[in-house]
This record gives structure tokens, C-alpha cells and sequence, in this order.
């Protein structure tokens, strides 16, 4: 049984590759855009491990890896290779800044940014930053997922960050509800007049790849999407194909 539940682990173990044509990719052994065999650059359960202590470090505590971070976010690759590797040298031995790289450049959501020798976390800080990303070409409307409970109230004060250092918005229907479906059965959906907003001169950051940030929302910008609303509807619809898998 033992060795069953190896062959298992191993089987559901993807990696992370690079195509000398088209960059990093991960969980296939194929390079999608080519279809080449990539060279092997670090295996998922890593990767996933190296992003929950870049989400520290980088989002919320870089001190408590004595480690120094611009006003901008931006924290040296270098230097949290050699604070990770003296904590366990055993276990991260083998991490080079090619990896941090990899990480960003694989994560679906965009979560990370590299440039040169620096990296950052694009959204998510509790951390009070000067953020420098793009405000040019914001979508009209922008959705934010919240506590049912609470909705009727939030369209009466307005939207405020809660334990992080902005407001974090969704650019559809569909990955409002995702992000609220980690905390609410059925999260309500509100949805932010951003069209208005950035008339008024509010300033809008696009962060992540759905991701966007503002310091906060006047109850004036927001409608209630409905239950019933299609693409709220599809978004469900998806949750319970899930459920059956």
C-alpha cells in the first residue's frame, strides 16, 4: 500500500519546465506553444512551497527574514537566496534565481513580478507601499466578492481595505466570485462604477492578471450584481462540476 501511494504522489508530482523558444511552463512535459520536451527546472510541490514564503516575505514580514525591501516592494533575489539557504541549506540547496523567475512567470494569477535581480508581490501586501504598476487602459467595471451579511451595508459606507493595504478588485463577474467562494458559500457580488471612478480622478493599479488595486471605494460607484445574474449563474455552475470531481 505504502508503495502504491508513492507511485501515486509521484504520478501527481508536475514540474516546471523551460523551452529554449518560449519560456517557463508547467504541469506538462511538452512546451504547449511547440510541443518540445523542456529541461526540468523545479517540481510543483516546490514551487508551491518557495510561493507561501515569498507571500510572507514579500506581502506581509521581510524583516523577519532580515531582509530589506524598497518603497516600491522590491526585495533582491540574491539576498533571500542567502537568507532561505542559511535557514536550510539541506532543504534549498539547490535554488538559484532562475527559479524565483520561474515561479512568477508560472503562476496563473500573476502574483509575482521579477525584474533583473528584484522581485516583488504585485498584490496582497499588508505592507505600506508606493505602488508603481499600471493605471492606463482600466476596465469600465471592476467586481468585488463580499459577506452577504454585509453587502447592504458596504453599499451604504463604501468599500475599505480589511487587513491589507488596498481594496483588491476583480476584473469579472466569474474571478469575484472565485476569490469570494474561499470565504463565503454564496459570496454577493457588488459591482464598482471604475468608468467613474477614474473621471472623478481616483486612481485605479492593475496588479495581478485579474487583480486590481484602489485605496478604496465610495458607495456612490456600487451596484449589487444578482444571484441571478448569467455569468454569476455560470460561475456556480462550475463550482458544483468541481464538487463532483
Amino acid at each position: 500500500m505504502r508503495f502504491l501511494n508513492k507511485i501515486k504522489l509521484e504520478a501527481s508530482d508536475n514540474m516546471i519546465r523551460e523551452c529554449s523558444r518560449h519560456g517557463y511552463y508547467s504541469d506538462d512535459n511538452l512546451c504547449p506553444a511547440c510541443n518540445e520536451e523542456g529541461k526540468f527546472i523545479l517540481r510543483s510541490r516546490e514551487r508551491d512551497s518557495l510561493a507561501r514564503r515569498l507571500a510572507l516575505i514579500l506581502r506581509h514580514a521581510p524583516e523577519k527574514f532580515d531582509l530589506e525591501m524598497d518603497i516600491n516592494g522590491w526585495v533582491d533575489v540574491k539576498d533571500i537566496i542567502s537568507r532561505f539557504k542559511k535557514q536550510d541549506e539541506r532543504r534549498y540547496h539547490w535554488l538559484r534565481p532562475h527559479h524565483f523567475r520561474a515561479v512568477s512567470e508560472t503562476d496563473g494569477k500573476g502574483r509575482y513580478e521579477v525584474r533583473g535581480n528584484m522581485i516583488r508581490a504585485t498584490y496582497g501586501h499588508t505592507l505600506e507601499i508606493e505602488l508603481d504598476l499600471p493605471t492606463e487602459n482600466i476596465p469600465t467595471s471592476l467586481f468585488y466578492p463580499c459577506n452577504p451579511d454585509e453587502a447592504e451595508n458596504l453599499l451604504e459606507v463604501g468599500i475599505s481595505p480589511s487587513g491589507r493595504a488596498h481594496v483588491h478588485l476583480s476584473s469579472s463577474i466569474r474571478s469575484a466570485a472565485e476569490a469570494g467562494k474561499v470565504h463565503y458559500n454564496l459570496p454577493t457580488i457588488l459591482e464598482i462604477d471604475t468608468a467613474r471612478m477614474v473621471a472623478d480622478g481616483e486612481t485605479i493599479w492593475h496588479a495581478g492578471v485579474t487583480v486590481y488595486l484602489v485605496e478604496s471605494v465610495d458607495s456612490g460607484y456600487l451596484t449589487k450584481i444578482e444571484n441571478d445574474h448569467p455569468e454569476y449563474e455560470v460561475a456556480r455552475a462550475r463550482w458544483v462540476v468541481d464538487e463532483e470531481e
